[in-house]
């Protein structure tokens, strides 16, 4: 390509010649230029060399001027500390200590340079000295305090000197342990007089004068601010620190006294007192901060992890005791306040081994309080028929847990330790007592007499008007007993939440309220199982003339029986009371219904088995009586309410899938049992049953007789389908078959199932 540009043509090529010359003209002066850059670097070395030599003395003129500079600097130290030395010695013998504070520190800051150069003699002698010098103002400036404030006898008169306050300057920079002394046996002269007039055997030594002591702190600080203010450094904190001082004082001296006067301490004295103190605590915190406690560090508080429940209040305000809590909450959850009082318990602690008197009044109240509630009840009789707020809670609940928390809070401000245990031991025994002797003990019996329908009564189709064994207000009575033993145990596991709030965390492990909800867990139980034998019962007379009537003389089908008629009639009595009382408690009211259902449908089939033998029509008639308990009981949930309902998903099926399986049997009664074996597969495919019991009993329904029941039996356990795998008996497959509803309702659920994978 380069060859083509200088000879694009032919004619190009006549100039060939001149092109080479230049060429070979180009490459002789790039032969000159690297012959001279060649001969250029043969001096680089040398000059290297003397760049190197240039540099060597560079460094030699630093280093000297480093070291001339370190020297002058250390000699003007050593001039310094010569001097500050000496100056230093003549101002202690003057007791010049404003000057003196300022110059012992810049010794001591020069003398620091020092430290490398001890092994000369004249520096550790100079080191010697200053320490002397240190000693010897420690020892001075204590004689000075100890002159101006003896240990034995009064506090000098005029008040603190100048001397005094520039010495305390001088204790800032000296020993720490200058600085403790001083503090030390100032504060101890400044107490003495305390230590005096409430020694143990004063009258005013004891709980009922606890204010005189709280009142005798206040003067004296007062007094200290006034004259002794301006002498102490304000970073000593020494109002403060008199005032720690004095709570430790009293603390001892309180226990002491308490433990040699514990008989003589009462519940209100000891309340008293407690109070008083906690005022003053409280009082500290707000003069405080704290700052000399725990050898000198801020005792400060941990701050709580924050809540994640958006439904937590602030605290705000005290709680009072008039404080009424309403139903479901003993103290709505609030965010856990960090303790914000460095001084709780300073003095308070020593209350806390006599406690003990305070748990066992509270023990002495709350059993005098549930022997009110059980005479209370005795004397107003129970609850009236609360229908329009949905049954009636027992007022003495919320009382008790009104007293409840007045404890609580009332223990919380006293200890926080064991007495806070103790507390919650005699909370779950009165829990207990108040669950059985109020809420278990009032119960109705279901002893009590009550009239029943005859046999001849229904058999003339007359409609009676008696009544369930239990009256209205009896029934009322079970449902505010239900509601209130399901407020208590609500309650109750809010205070369990409350009680670990309050204790300390070591011991919120052995604060545990489950066995006393258990307790009221029971209570609702056996309400609700009350309510149902109830009904139950008030339909067994109305099921038994059933089974006793002769169903082969039936010649017609008419409406409903007379016995469908009564237990529809008990239904409609009950039921809507139970409804309307339990209406704020609606989940148990669901209960009640499924265990109803539960018992009287098996029941209800018991009975149809009975009924034999029985003639086609007779058949007829049951099953029409069966539809229509079954439509009463779909709507047994909402029967007699103006507010009609979807009865829950869970009683459905149950009375669905009961009385279905009541319908088969009668429609297994009404099939012909010729040919046998087209009876015996309806059965199977109709009932899904392959228990020989149930089908004996249906072959007794139909009054066939023992020879043809043999060859019947004989032919069923033939046609029966293989068992599944670990069945070993009919009777487990009865009860592992399924219904043709659930069949039907697999087969959908399958159906669905392709489709979607399709």
């Amino acid at each position: 390509e380069y060859i083509n540009t200088l000879f694009p043509t032919e004619q190009s090529l006549a100039n060939i010649d001149e092109v080479v010359n230049k060429i070979r003209l180009k490459i002789r002066r790039l032969d000159d230029n690297i012959r001279t850059v060649v001969r250029g670097q043969t001096n680089v070395g040398q000059d290297g060399r003397q760049v190197k030599e240039i540099t060597r003395d560079i460094k030699q003129l630093d280093h000297a001027k480093r070291h001339l500079t370190t020297s002058i600097t250390t000699l003007n130290h050593l001039h310094m500390l010569a001097g500050g030395v000496d100056s230093l010695e003549a101002m202690t013998r003057r007791r010049q200590y404003r000057e003196v504070a300022n110059l012992l520190q810049g010794v001591v800051n020069v003398l620091e340079h020092f430290n490398k150069y001890m092994g000369i003699s004249q520096i550790r002698q100079l080191s010697e000295r200053v320490k002397a010098a240190q000693n010897e103002l420690g020892q001075q400036i204590l004689a000075d305090f100890e002159e101006a404030f003896p240990s034995q006898g009064t506090k000098r008169p005029g008040g603190p000197s100048n001397v005094l306050r520039d010495a305390c300057l001088v204790a800032n920079v000296l020993d720490p342990r200058i600085k403790q002394e001083i503090i030390k046996k100032f504060i101890k002269q400044h107490l003495s007089e305390y230590l005096v007039l409430f020694q143990e055997n004063q009258d005013v030594a004891w709980l009922d004068k606890i204010d005189r002591r709280y009142a005798w702190i206040k003067r004296q600080l007062m007094d200290y601010e006034e004259k002794y203010g301006r002498m102490f450094p304000q970073e000593w904190c020494m109002t403060e620190r008199i005032a720690v001082e004095f709570c430790h004082v009293t603390r001892t001296e309180l226990a002491k006294i308490m433990r040699t006067r514990a008989k003589e301490i009462e519940v209100k004295l000891l309340l008293f007192a407690i109070q008083r103190t906690t005022n003053f605590e409280g009082l500290m915190a707000k003069r405080f901060s704290g700052c000399t406690l725990a050898d000198g560090t801020v005792k400060k508080a941990e701050l709580p992890p924050p809540s994640t429940n958006p439904f937590l209040e602030d605290e705000s305000g005290t709680e009072t005791d008039e404080t009424v809590i309403e139903k479901g909450d003993i103290d709505r959850p609030k965010k856990p306040k960090a303790p914000d009082n460095p001084f709780h318990g300073i003095i308070s602690k020593c209350f806390e081994p006599h406690l003990y008197v305070y748990i066992e009044s509270q023990d002495k109240n709350l059993g005098e309080l549930i022997d009110r509630f059980v005479a209370d009840f005795k004397a107003q009789g129970p609850p009236k028929p609360n229908v329009d707020e949905g049954g009636a809670v027992l007022p003495s609940c919320a009382d008790l847990f009104v007293y409840y928390k007045k404890c609580m809070v009332q223990c919380s401000q006293l200890s926080t330790g064991e007495p806070m245990i103790a507390l919650t031991t005699i909370f779950q025994k009165y829990l207990r007592e108040y669950a059985w002797k109020i809420l278990s003990g009032n119960l109705p019996k279901t002893t009590s007499s009550s009239g029943g329908l005859t046999i001849t009564s229904l058999l003339k189709e007359k409609e009676g008007s008696e009544v369930a064994k239990f009256t209205v207000e009896e029934l009322c009575l079970i449902c505010s007993i239900l509601s209130t033993a399901e407020y208590c145990l609500a309650t109750t596991q809010q205070l369990e939440e409350k009680l670990k709030e309050k204790v300390d965390a070591s011991l919120m492990e052995r604060i545990n309220l489950t066995g006393e909800m258990d307790t009221f867990s029971i209570v609702i139980s056996n309400s609700i199982q009350l309510l149902v034998q109830d009904l139950d019962a008030a339909c067994d007379p109305a099921l038994t003339a059933m089974s006793k009537m002769q169903w082969q003389n039936v010649e017609h089908v008419g409406d409903q029986s007379p016995y469908v008629t009564s237990v529809i009639l008990h239904i409609k009595q009950n039921v809507p009371i139970i409804r309307d009382n339990l209406a704020s408690t609606r989940k148990y009211f669901t209960q009640f219904c499924i265990k109803f259902a539960n018992s009287f449908i098996p029941k209800f089939i018991n009975h149809l088995f009975k009924c034999k033998p029985i003639s086609m029509v007779g058949a007829e008639q049951l099953l029409l009586d069966t539809h229509s308990l079954k439509m009463v009981l779909l709507d047994l949930p909402s029967i007699g309410s103006q507010v009609v309902r979807k009865a829950p998903a869970s009683y459905t099926k149950i009375v669905v899938k009961g009385m279905t399986r009541a319908e088969m049997i009668l429609k297994v009664v009404m099939a012909p049992h010729e040919p046998p074996v087209v009876f015996v597969d309806n059965y199977i495919k109709l009932l899904a049953d392959c228990s020989t019991d149930t089908f004996q009993k249906i072959l007794d329904m139909k009054g066939l007789k023992r020879s043809e029941q043999s060859s019947m039996l004989e032919l069923f356990r033939q046609r029966l389908p293989a068992p599944p795998s670990g069945v070993e008996n009919t009777s487990s497959m009865s009860l592992m078959a399924p219904t043709p509803e659930q069949e039907s309702s697999r087969i959908r659920k399958l159906e669905k199932l392709i489709k979607k994978r399709l």
